[in-house]
């Protein structure tokens, strides 16, 4: 009668419903490794297959040429400390940035165009190269200063041009000209504007210190490259270190077949183990 009644008693008071559910095998567990497996199985064919990547890789033949403006205008003071000196640490950033082994030069220009520092892969030599930057004086040839870069640059490789300059053409070779032809040769032209709405009067002139930015919009556009305003010295920084961390980047094709086959390679094992310590099997 005692047991009777004890029996009675758990089966009134216990949660057959909360013990039927969580004796119930977990169906997710078995699914899951399937998946996984799939998944792996999936992956060592593709390996197998030979499957190929477009990916952006830092490019070990990379050459840059920087032309910086140091015409008249540079001289203003709208961007602190002027547009020019504002340009010189923006290079400087840019060369930080930039990967190793990547070859950079310098160009200035105002009422012509010349080489401060020929391409070198030496980056510290580059960074002390620009204390020859000339001062801001004359006028702007910006068409000069892009032949420049062209003729510098290596026939092979990845190449670019990074332009630094209010856009203010009035000198020399048409802009326009030269960065359709370095679109045509696959060197694309970063260009840079510096400097506010409102430049106010270069020093010691009648002036006002302008910016173009349709012209610089326009050779970027004719030579595959980009387009980037900046009207402060901070701005100008991140722009140049941006440019610095991408302008030697290039999209190659990448063999991803042992990437796969080892990642399909491992997915299975780790189902199998998995399964082996559940007591489930994919």
């Amino acid at each position: 009668m005692l047991a009777r009644r004890a029996t009675t008693h758990d089966l009134a008071y216990s949660n057959i419903t909360f013990f039927r559910d969580a004796a119930k095998p977990r169906t997710w567990i078995p699914r899951a490794l399937q998946g996984l497996w799939l998944i792996a199985f999936a992956a060592l064919v593709l390996g197998v297959g030979g499957p190929h990547l477009q990916l952006m890789l830092p490019a070990h033949d990379g050459s840059v040429f920087i032309c910086i403006d140091t015409s008249g205008s540079m001289a203003a003071t709208d961007v602190f400390p002027t547009r020019a000196e504002a340009s010189k640490a923006a290079a400087r950033a840019f060369i930080s940035e930039s990967p190793s082994g990547t070859k950079i030069g310098i160009i200035s220009f105002a009422g012509a165009a010349g080489a401060v520092v020929p391409l070198s892969a030496d980056h510290q030599a580059v960074l002390a190269g620009l204390d020859e930057v000339p001062p801001p004086n004359g006028a702007t040839a910006i068409g000069d200063a892009l032949a420049l870069a062209a003729r510098m640059l290596p026939r092979k490789g990845h190449r670019a041009v990074v332009l630094i300059t209010d856009g203010v053409n009035n000198s020399g070779t048409d802009p326009m000209e030269v960065a359709q032809r370095l679109g045509n040769q696959h060197i694309p032209v970063y260009t840079v504007g510096i400097g506010t709405e409102n430049g106010g009067l270069i020093p010691g002139t009648n002036e006002e210190a302008t910016i173009d930015e349709d012209a610089l919009r326009g050779y970027a556009q004719a030579s595959g490259g980009a387009y980037a305003r900046v009207e402060n010295a901070t701005q100008l920084r991140d722009a140049l270190s941006t440019l610095g961390r991408t302008t030697s980047l290039q999209l190659k094709r990448v063999d991803a077949s042992l990437q796969f086959a080892v990642a399909g390679a491992l997915g299975m094992v780790c189902a199998f183990l998995a399964g082996l310590g559940l007591g489930r099997y994919p």
